[in-house]
């Protein structure tokens, strides 16, 4: 499974490398994230392991009937082990060009499992517009 995360991590998408640049190195509200990390069985494209949050970018290969069933198995896995999953599609990642996808990332956080003193910071900070509950 090791492997696989590397070889993804060599070969990642547009939309993935997007992204990528958007949360590596604290660059998003300066919470950690990792990049095509493993879960059990799975690789997640990029996880903050404190927020217990996954997010998904989906090519056009996940379109057909097969291939959502299985998204929706891999979800319901991945959130048995504790974790939230968001998912985004290329195209979507790749036209959005008024942050959107930060925004959802960001709503996803202040929803999550991240703890209480991290969210009161994200909050002062003006990351969250509605001050989320302890």
């Amino acid at each position: 499974m090791g492997q696989r995360a590397r070889d993804l991590r060599k070969n990642q998408t547009a939309a993935e490398d997007r992204v990528w640049n958007l949360l590596r190195a604290r660059r998003l509200a300066g919470l950690k994230f990792r990049r095509q990390h493993v879960l059990g069985r799975y690789v997640c494209d990029f996880v903050c392991i404190p927020a217990r949050l996954v997010i998904e970018i989906d090519g056009d290969t996940h379109s057909t009937d097969e291939e959502l069933a299985g998204d929706a198995k891999r979800t319901e896995e991945i959130e048995q082990a504790g974790f939230r999953v968001i998912r985004f599609g290329n195209d979507y990642v790749l036209s959005d060009t008024e942050g959107n996808v930060a925004d959802s990332i960001l709503d996803a956080l202040a929803s999550s499992s991240l703890p209480a003193s991290d969210k009161r910071r994200l909050y002062q900070e003006r990351y969250f517009s509605i001050r989320p509950s302890p």
